[in-house]
């Protein structure tokens, strides 16, 4: 069980460089330099397996980096169950599966309602797009909106402020019926005996 509580540890101290790594890029020039040049050798054999999905890139977003720490998070906890019980079951780790999953999704199901809900404030104040950061959540806002105003309306159009609140109310509600069924399933998985 030491080698397991090791592995866990280097597991985490793997996710740690990462998250790291990606703090590092947001920055523009040359921040990092060399210390950049060798988080990226170490982290970016792992990032680019996940950057290779398209369906992880939602416009210039890119959601790779939270794929790649929620499989790192996934193993660490298959392993820290293993160490702290000495065991571990198919039903407990189809429930950490599902308890990862949700926490990607919920993480990105929240990231949106944060940036819908401060477009709309800025609406209600009367910005437009102007300035970088406004760009870049309208750049996020405006794929989502349109997408779930093409579910909830169909082909009738709506205005731009019930359009956001619906789908505000939309991300919400989503949030709490899979939250719910989340915590129900992974709690029937990790009670099975196999």
């Amino acid at each position: 069980m030491q080698l397991v509580r090791i592995i866990s540890f280097l597991v985490n101290v793997y996710s740690m460089v990462i998250i790291f790594r990606i703090i590092l890029t947001w920055f523009p020039g040359n921040q990092g330099g060399k210390l950049l040049e060798v988080l990226s050798e170490v982290t970016d054999p792992y990032l680019n397996w996940f950057r290779r999905f398209p369906f992880l890139r939602v416009g210039f977003l890119d959601l790779s980096p939270i794929a790649a720490l929620a499989c790192l998070s996934l193993v660490n906890r298959v392993l820290a169950t293993l160490a702290f019980y000495g065991t571990i079951s198919i039903g407990i780790i189809l429930s950490i599966v599902i308890q990862a999953i949700w926490g990607a999704l919920s993480f990105i199901l929240g990231f949106l309602i944060i940036v819908l809900v401060i477009r709309l404030i800025a609406h209600f104040l009367g910005y437009g797009t102007e300035g970088p950061l406004m760009r870049i959540i309208g750049a996020i806002s405006q794929p989502v909106l349109y997408k779930i105003s093409r579910i909830i309306f169909k082909d009738r159009i709506a205005n731009f402020t019930t359009g956001i609140i619906i789908s505000i109310a939309g991300l919400g509600l989503t949030f709490l019926v899979l939250r719910t069924l989340v915590l129900s399933l992974s709690g029937m998985l990790a009670r099975l005996p196999i």
